[in-house]
């Protein structure tokens, strides 16, 4: 068998009460796009930040061309070939995107840093992503969407033979995901090792040649034994079979429960009609920058926003979320670790934070009460019970997830807006979060569902909002709505407005 480019051998990495990487190998290949895949938990972000320099591992090598190495930091990882895309953002928000491609290495001239070979080196790397991007703007000016694509623009500009992405698509939609692919390829072309990390099984299995499944810290199934599909994958990740990828259950109703109309906001809701029923998942699909998360945001009041919204027929004043709120209307964010959640607190407290008369006895916060409350929605949701007394921001993705739906829950929001539900988390965690959509179907809500993930989107509407410019240009059923038609209708020049 011919020498790896690079490879683990038997990792092994303990943290105080817990064992990350048990004994783990794994071969990575010149010329190879390998998949590391595996639920929350599993040892995958452990094992990236010791190849990344983060961590060292207590037992096991890592070897480069067959000779064993040792990778002391971060910037020893990249001066020895290893560039990594982390799922939490390195940027600095305050910098151009010129000056963040190339954060602790800026090109100079003499003692002076050469401003226009930087400008002009981001913008061929950015040219190379088809990424279109001013590489003078402020990196806090960006979308998230634009600001994951400039983490890999990062990554891409260092000369690696090892590229490690840690979900690199979680905010991008479908053309910048064939994009990414493609570079990916040109650079397996190359011979470069890559290292990909992702739960979206679909894109895992079009794009890698191999795949180890890792599960409670050890390696589940190795890169020879891994067949690449996805119910294969699934059945390795978490140990049982998945029948539907999708459960969707159809709950849709007759009758409307919100009507929105010319609904615009300076953040670019451009006029924006359309109507959810009773039990409905109505979906808003687009390409990113197509309106879609800005028609979200006014619509619950987070950007000032004018237009007609009923709810059953009744007009009602949205000024702000507090309006909202007393609407009945609730946003589960596109970015929940920024805007969704309170990292200082535990699980008690961020469920029933939009709802905190609930619990009040007098001037005063009834905790016992709080505890009772959200012990019930921790047991019922199957969110960790560490919850109760941890920090969210030690929990998993998808519990983190069901903590911010649940917030939702007691506060007895009826139109639930669901704003990228599923990024960044793992298969089990996704078909949680489906059912919470049945069960919230089944009392009656109405769901607006945000998705790049085009397969979701179909799967789990019953209808589809195409986006353009802030605006619904078109509505039909899901079944009548293909991938092609997605980014065709939301990306055309021409067409009107509709609604339904």
């Amino acid at each position: 068998m011919a020498t790896p480019l690079w490879e683990l051998v038997n990792i092994c990495k303990a943290f105080p009460g817990v064992r990350a990487n048990d004994g783990i190998s794994i071969r990575l290949n010149a010329g190879e796009i390998h998949a590391l895949l595996g639920e929350n938990g599993c040892g995958k972000s452990t094992l990236i930040k010791i190849l990344s320099g983060v961590h060292s591992p207590d037992t096991g090598e890592i070897r480069l061309n067959g000779r064993p190495i040792t990778l002391g930091s971060p910037i020893d990882a990249r001066s020895k070939g290893v560039a990594t895309v982390f799922q939490e953002f390195s940027l600095a928000p305050t910098l151009t995107v010129a000056e963040n491609i190339f954060l602790g290495r800026y090109p100079r001239r003499g003692p002076l840093v050469d401003w226009a070979k930087m400008r002009s080196e981001a913008a061929r790397v950015l040219t190379s992503l088809e990424i279109a991007i001013d590489p003078a703007r402020l990196v806090g000016s960006l979308s998230v969407a634009e600001q994951q694509l400039v983490e890999i623009a990062k990554a891409i500009s260092v000369d690696a033979t090892l590229l490690i992405l840690d979900e690199p698509t979680t905010a991008l939609g479908e053309h910048e995901i064939a994009v990414l692919h493609r570079l990916l390829r040109r650079m397996k072309n190359r011979g470069v090792a890559v290292l990909y990390i992702s739960h979206r099984l679909d894109e895992v299995v079009e794009l890698v040649d191999t795949a180890t499944i890792l599960k409670e810290g050890r390696v589940a199934s190795t890169a020879d034994a891994t067949r690449l599909d996805i119910p294969s994958i699934v059945t390795a990740m978490i140990g049982a079979s998945v029948e539907e990828h999708y459960p969707k259950v159809r709950n849709a109703t007759d009758e409307v429960l919100i009507a929105v109309s010319n609904l615009r906001s300076a953040r670019g809701a451009r006029g924006a009609s359309f109507s959810v029923r009773k039990g409905e998942v109505f979906g808003l699909g687009g390409v990113i920058g197509s309106g879609r998360t800005e028609i979200a945001r006014a619509l619950f009041g987070a950007d000032p926003a004018s237009g007609d919204i009923r709810i059953e027929g009744r007009p009602v004043r949205i000024r702000n979320p507090r309006d909202a709120i007393a609407a009945g209307l609730a946003l589960v964010p596109e970015n929940r670790k920024f805007d969704g959640l309170f990292f200082n607190f535990h699980g008690g407290p961020n469920i029933t934070s939009a709802a905190l008369g609930a619990i009040r006895r007098l001037f005063l916060l009834d905790k016992r009460g709080e505890r009772r409350i959200t012990s019930d929605f921790i047991q019922d949701l199957e969110i960790s019970p560490a919850a109760a007394h941890k920090c969210v921001n030690l929990l998993s993705g998808g519990n983190q997830q069901k903590i911010v739906i649940a917030r939702w829950l007691f506060a007895g929001s009826r139109v639930l807006i669901l704003d990228e539900p599923t990024q960044g988390i793992d298969i089990g965690a996704k078909i949680a979060v489906y059912r919470l959509v049945n069960e919230l179907t089944a009392r009656g809500c109405a769901v607006i569902l945000i998705s790049s993930d085009h397969s979701e989107l179909i799967a789990m509407s019953d209808r589809i909002g195409i986006v353009r410019n802030g605006a619904v240009v078109e509505t039909l059923p899901a079944s009548q709505v293909t991938h092609a038609h997605l980014v065709q209708a939301s990306a055309s020049a021409d067409g009107a407005a509709t609604a339904a």
